[in-house]
This record gives structure tokens, sequence and C-alpha cells, in this order.
């Protein structure tokens, strides 16, 4: 019997191997991860809001005595340096009662489940988004689906309407649905004080034209409305109020140059600009509308 087991070892290895090799070969892989990933030191953007996030991926914290708000998650090795910079900043993950999400790909959404498990707040989301966050699979409508890493799922997300507002104690943030890079994609708005002057606060939802290789924006069947949703972003951007404008990928919004025209040039007010909100939305439209003539079709989608 033992020299019959023995005999199968070298089999079993191979097939193991073989069963390693394949998964390996239909992951995508992450190119930007370990650059998107380099720890960076926390810093007050505004108010009661901060920069918790790593250096290539925005995650933003909201304070108030009765509880935290923590928006974005970034990417899964991404969750101990939030919870550092939490720390750092003189709070803790456990004072975060509140976690939301902009769009629910690896490198926004991919600390969110150890970020719950460690705080124990709730996870609040749109529809679309809250069952990707459960199941930890985009669905066949994301333009992206088939190319991007699963993440970690969540046991539950509220799902939320799009302009409700959500409240931890004083604080009061407000969701806008923006999709179009993904089906869920919400805009985050709510208001910072510094002593009695308020300023509205924008952590924009990503509005880029990224696909996976077979996606055609101009006509598909599995998001055919995505040129629809996309300018209801653009609109719904347009209008917003917004001072400040704060993006999942900090450059986005020139978040770094910005910080450092504040920081070491002087310029208290560096971080605000009114137009910001609306020129993030011209240029992401004219992105899609190049997209789309490169495909062929028309801005109506045919």
């Amino acid at each position: 019997m033992l020299t019959s087991q023995l005999t199968r070892v070298p089999v079993l290895l191979a097939l193991l191997a073989t069963s390693t090799a394949v998964s390996a070969e239909t992951t995508p892989s992450c190119t930007h991860c370990a650059e998107w990933n380099v720890s960076q030191e926390p810093f007050r953007i505004y108010g009661n809001t901060y920069y918790v996030g790593v250096h290539g991926l925005s995650s933003i914290l909201i304070t108030s005595p009765q509880g935290l708000v923590l928006i974005d998650g970034d990417l899964a090795e991404s969750a101990p340096k939030i919870v550092a910079n939490i720390r750092t900043l003189g709070f803790r993950i456990k004072d975060v009662k509140l976690i939301l999400n902009t769009h629910v790909h690896y490198d926004h959404a991919g600390g969110i489940a150890e970020l719950h498990r460690l705080s124990g707040a709730p996870v609040a989301a749109s529809k679309y988004t809250a069952r990707v966050l459960e199941t930890g699979h985009l669905g066949p409508d994301d333009p992206q689906y088939g190319s991007l890493t699963p993440i970690h799922p969540v046991a539950h997300v509220r799902i939320i309407k799009d302009g409700e507002t959500l409240h931890v104690g004083p604080l009061a943030v407000t969701a806008h649905f923006t999709p179009g890079h993904t089906p869920g994609g919400t805009t985050w708005t709510w208001q910072s004080c510094d002593q009695d002057h308020c300023l509205n606060m924008v952590y924009a939802d990503s509005l880029s034209a990224v696909s996976a290789d077979n996606f055609r924006f101009s006509s598909n069947t599995t998001y055919p409305h995505v040129i629809q949703d996309f300018e209801k972003s653009f609109a719904t951007l347009n209008a917003l109020p917004c001072d400040i404008l704060l993006t999942p990928h900090p450059e986005v919004s020139d978040l770094w140059g910005r910080l450092a025209r504040r920081d070491k040039g002087g310029d208290p007010n560096a971080f605000v600009d009114p137009t910001a909100c609306r020129r993030l939305a011209d240029t992401s439209r004219a992105s899609l509308e190049k997209r789309v003539a490169s495909e062929g079709g028309g801005a109506d989608g045919h």
C-alpha cells in the first residue's frame, strides 16, 4: 500500500504544478501594483478631510468626534498601510464607522474586506458595487470584465440610492451615481470646515473610458447604455458645487502638485479650484469621444 501511494506522489505533484501554472496564466497580473502601493505619509487636505491612502491610490478619511468615514480601500496589500496612516493621524481603525467606495475594481476596493474586518464598520455602496463586493467578482457588464483580478468578498453591503446622504455623527456624505467606468461608479460629496470657513469637497469617481481588449464603447451587448451613462456622469460632475476635487488616482486631480504648492510653495489655497470638476468632466468627455472615434462609432453608440 505504501509503495502504491509513493508511486502516485510524482503524478499528484505534476497535476498540482499544472493546476498552479494554469491559475497563474489565467489570473490577470498587476503591472502597476508595486508602484501604486508605495507608502505615503498621511496629511490633512482641508478641515476634517485627510489623505490616508498609498502614494498611487487615494483613500480618504473624514473625521468627527463621533466616528470616521473612510472612502476606498485601495489594493488588498494597501490595507495595513491605510490602518497605519489612520493611526499616525491619532485615530484608530475601530473609530471608522462607515466604509464607502468609488468603484469596485481591485485597486480601489481590494482592501475593503480587510478594513471592514478590522473596523467592524458597515460598508455601503450602489447596487452594482454591492453585488461585486459581496461576490468578489466583476459582472460581464463592466468594461474591464475579464482583465482584472478578483477581490476578497465582503459578507454584507448596504445598498444605497443615488442622491442618498449617509450620516456618521455630524458627518453627512452624499452619493452621486457616476457610472461609465463601471456600472456602479459613485462620486461622494461633503463639506469640510476650517473654523468657520466651509468648502465643498468632491471625491469624483474615475470617468476614464478604459476597457478589456474585446469591449467596444460604441457597440456592445453587455453594457449597451455605457455612453449614455458616461454623459449622465459628466453632467452630474459638471453641476456639483466643487471647491476641492479629489480622485481615486491622485494624479488625475493634480494632488501631488497641489500639495507641493501648498506645503513647499506657500500657497494655502493650492487645493481650492472651483473649476476643477468642470474641467475633469470636459477632459473625460473628450477622451471618451476619442475612444469612440477610434472604434469607428458615433457618440450615439452607432
